[in-house]
């Protein structure tokens, strides 16, 4: 049955069919064709993950970081960041890493942030010199820093599949998400230095430097108030997420003054439609995730992998790989709905902290996000660069070296992901 819903799901998936739906109709298929098990079982397991109160997080997530996305605080994030690096070599390539940076603590969403900074960042940094396709590049690799800083989506999918702690999995993706930072501007620096990029100049007065990090400090504020609560024990995933969207909103009404009806219109359609998606992936995935466990593939891929690798190094890079390839085609927060189980087996068997496997999924699975054939923000950042995917993708060879470094030191170090 597994066999029939894998050709199944990837013949569906090349005829163009959005990856929830995608997967849906393979698990469903094989079902109904083989007859092995009732069909009402996968509308049982459709809805069964609807009941996992930890997801109501996900909606508000969204919410709040569309609301405190589609205001001034995107000019004042970027305005900070202008003044902490654009002085610098490389200044506006360092100002998109760090504004993604900043970004990852509102949106928790590599696309919004792609979007986001590249409307602003790509134009920018084209008037002053750089080539468009670095320009894209810089931004289609730095948006992945968001799935790793708090609020996280893909992270807290992986809590609800892995019964993992959301508060322990946000602290273990702080420090990966600063280091790529720290490495992304490094490189940013080392292309402005040898290809002699004009250097901006962003000096600015001490009184007009305290007044930018006062206007900017609500932003930086959510991610460290949502650690606060999670890591406190003072609220749940859930009521954090609320309390996100309160927070979002008085800083949008109080501070910012900027919110109107079509502004809060425009971020509630947005937010049903991406939790709409979110959804029928997690609930598609809870019907293949079945079907794997009743002809117990999980069970009979750890056995295979511990007999024929032994080494937990092995296995370990054996995953790498796997995720890799498949981040190239899958969206991230589908691969680890779809990956998830399976490697919890195996993370169990090697004596793998979940802690550590999840910030390493979401890494490696966000590789793909910037890397072809069907890397999302890569097609973002090209678009708003209007210059080809394979120009952009020529850009981006260092960034990958700097995500693989992180992405090793998170595998193979538990330090990094504090365990």
């Amino acid at each position: 049955m597994t066999a029939l819903m894998t050709v199944l799901f990837v013949v569906v998936m090349l005829l163009g069919v959005p990856i929830g739906a995608a997967l849906l109709l393979g698990a469903t298929g094989a079902i109904v064709a083989l007859g092995d098990m009732p069909a009402n079982i996968a509308i049982m397991n459709l809805f069964r993950p609807m009941q996992n109160f930890t997801l109501v997080a996900i909606p508000f997530f969204i919410m709040s970081g569309a609301l405190m996305m589609s205001g001034v605080m995107g000019q004042k994030i970027i305005g900070l960041a202008s003044l902490l690096v654009g002085r610098f070599r490389g200044g506006l390539g360092q100002v998109n890493v760090l504004g993604s940076a900043l970004f990852g603590g509102v949106s928790g969403s590599a696309v919004a942030d792609a979007s986001a900074m590249g409307a602003v960042m790509i134009p920018w940094m084209s008037r002053e010199g750089y080539p468009p396709a670095l320009s894209g590049a810089i931004t289609a690799s730095s948006s992945i820093i968001s799935v790793l800083i708090p609020p996280s989506i893909p992270l807290l999918i992986f809590a609800t599949i892995s019964n993992s702690s959301v508060a322990d999995l946000f602290m273990a993706g702080v420090i990966p998400g600063l280091m790529l930072t720290v490495m992304m501007m490094g490189i940013c620096y080392l292309l402005g230095y040898f290809r002699h990029f004009p250097i901006s100049r962003f000096l600015g007065t001490p009184r007009e430097m305290g007044l930018m990090v006062l206007s900017a400090l609500p932003a930086i504020a959510l991610p460290i108030m949502i650690l606060a609560l999670l890591r406190l024990g003072i609220a749940t995933p859930t009521e954090v997420s609320v309390t996100a969207v309160a927070y979002a909103l008085l800083v949008r009404v109080l501070i910012y003054r900027d919110l109107d009806l079509s502004s809060l219109l425009a971020s509630t359609i947005g937010t049903v439609a991406t939790t709409g998606v979110v959804m029928l992936v997690i609930a598609a995935s809870s019907v293949v995730s079945y079907v794997l466990a009743a002809e117990n593939i999980p069970a009979m891929i750890s056995d295979w992998a511990l007999t024929t690798l032994g080494e937990p190094w092995k296995i370990i890079a054996m995953m790498i790989v796997i995720m890799l390839v498949v981040g190239m085609f899958i969206d991230l927060s589908a691969a680890i709905l779809l990956l998830g189980p399976l490697f919890v087996v195996l993370a169990d068997a090697i004596d793998l902290s979940l802690v550590q496997l999840g910030v390493m999924m979401t890494l490696n699975l966000a590789i793909g996000l910037f890397t072809p054939p069907v890397g999302t923000t890569l097609f973002i950042a090209a678009a708003l660069a209007k210059k080809s995917v394979g120009s952009v993708a020529r850009e981006l060879w260092p960034f990958y070296l700097a995500a693989a470094l992180v992405l090793l030191l998170v595998s193979y170090v538990p330090l990094f992901t504090l365990q």
